[in-house]
């Protein structure tokens, strides 16, 4: 696909391997620990940058008021983790259903919408064409991806490619441009042995994908795993992000929107603004706070407290990105 060009479904798959505790291998748990997912919707009013909770009516209410010709506005949901089985969720399949149907409720029909990850836990073909099948429902002109890396656990990510890689670059990468924003997604889980890793190939893509940008043009970078060093420790990290920043250090507002920690999270650098999502399956521990990135079972009735969808907006002519966070509800 051209740099301007935007990705879209395709059919296909393979069949996940043999399941070990959690449905991996011991191998596989170590290295493809963060199994979650959830829904953002951002909002852009003023050049402010506003968070709230899904399911309390204010993002919608907020959003549908100060909407305009000119303002962008999309969803971003993530770590879904359709296949998984265990205690830390029993049913992935209905929290990520009460995900969609939240974001069909917002009141406002969003430009896109974007999983950023581990959509499936096994990366079956199966998984993969559930997955396809729910997020078909979602009333957005366009549903859009990246891979995380239970998206490439079997098999380098091909099985992801065959179902949502149809006019992508490489292993996944691509970016378009929408309502003065551009917007490059970037692939940093296909390879199991350097998890949080963009390659030579993928940076060299960037770097021609934004020559020719001004430096007004808000830039806004979507992965799996955080492009900053959140928890390195964990696989919490992309070693060569430093690299990619550098090349969009002359821009004046960079943000990056990632999932797989399972939880909330922001940092500023500089120019850039980084935000982790929350899941629509199940919370990881803060970092740090566990011996490792394990599923964490919350107290009944607590679930749905710990997942969430965000939106993101943003309006023509201001600086920043308006980001509302809500709770499932």
């Amino acid at each position: 696909m051209t740099d301007q060009q935007q990705p879209g479904p395709n059919g296909g798959g393979e069949p996940g391997a043999a399941q070990g505790e959690h449905g991996m291998s011991r191998r596989q748990l170590m290295r493809h620990s963060a199994w979650f997912g959830a829904a953002v919707a951002l909002t852009v009013a003023g050049g402010e940058v506003i968070s709230h909770v899904a399911g309390d009516g204010t993002a919608s209410a907020s959003a549908s008021a100060s909407a305009s010709a000119g303002q962008l506005r999309f969803v971003q949901v993530s770590d879904s983790h359709l296949g998984f089985k265990g205690t830390a969720n029993p049913d992935v399949t209905a929290t990520f259903a009460t995900a969609i149907n939240q974001v069909n409720a917002l009141g406002f029909e969003p430009d896109f919408v974007m999983h950023t990850g581990d959509i499936t836990h096994l990366s079956a073909a199966a998984e993969f064409g559930q997955a396809r099948d729910m997020m078909s429902d979602l009333r957005t002109p366009r549903v859009l991806t990246v891979p995380g890396e239970h998206d490439a656990v079997n098999d380098g990510g091909r099985a992801y490619r065959k179902f949502f890689g149809a006019q992508t670059r490489g292993a996944g990468w691509y970016s378009f441009d929408i309502k003065g924003v551009h917007v490059i997604s970037l692939v940093n889980t296909t390879s199991v042995d350097a998890l949080g890793h963009l390659g030579a190939d993928q940076l060299d893509f960037v770097r021609r994908d934004v020559a020719g940008l001004s430096s007004e043009t808000p830039v806004i970078i979507f992965s799996h795993i955080p492009l900053f060093a959140m928890y390195p420790k964990w696989g919490w990290s992309t070693d060569d992000a430093v690299r990619l920043l550098a090349m969009l250090r002359r821009f004046g507002s960079v943000t990056c929107l990632n999932g797989h920690v399972h939880q909330l999270f922001k940092k500023t650098e500089g120019n850039v603004t980084f935000h982790s999502a929350a899941p629509t399956c199940y919370p990881l521990p803060a970092p740090g706070a566990a011996p490792a990135p394990l599923p964490v079972t919350l107290p009944a009735g607590r679930l749905t407290s710990a997942l969430g969808v965000r939106t993101v907006s943003y309006q023509a002519g201001t600086r920043n990105l308006a980001l509302a966070d809500e709770q499932l509800s």
